[in-house]
């Protein structure tokens, strides 16, 4: 008997944790926790994904640890996110850095506020336009 229970509780565990946090998807934009708390966007300089903050290039020496801090801002939420890339390699992030409909799919640990990254979706890139005026 004591084994039925054991199986039972193991079995409904194990489907509540895989029912609640298995194939998240989120849907916003990718940026630095800096950028987001200073409300800079499409203006947030890519030295923020390597050492933390704007300027800090010019106290970063090479061989320092890098602050990595990658967040979703979700607009429809009003929140972000951290991101834990996992696998994925930084690389290939130079498409989905700082821009918005980025999709992030993996599992969500709500304890932390942390998206386990599987896989990523970003958007094309804008196409490009012959601009035509003067400067």
């Amino acid at each position: 008997m004591k084994k039925i229970v054991m199986f039972v509780l193991g079995m409904m565990l194990a489907i509540a944790a895989s029912a609640s946090s298995e194939g998240f998807e989120k849907k916003g934009f990718l940026t630095t926790k800096w950028c987001v708390e200073n409300d800079l966007f499409k203006d947030c300089r890519l030295e923020t994904a390597v050492c933390g903050y704007e300027g800090c290039y010019e106290k970063w020496e090479f061989g320092d640890p890098i602050r990595e801090e990658m967040v979703l801002y979700v607009h429809d939420d009003g929140k972000y996110y951290r991101v834990d890339l996992g696998h994925i390699e930084r690389s290939e992030l130079d498409e989905a850095m700082n821009r918005n409909e980025v999709m992030l799919t993996g599992t969500y640990d709500a304890k932390r506020n942390v998206i386990h990254v599987k896989e990523f979706k970003a958007p094309p890139p804008p196409k490009k336009s012959f601009f035509k005026g003067c400067l």
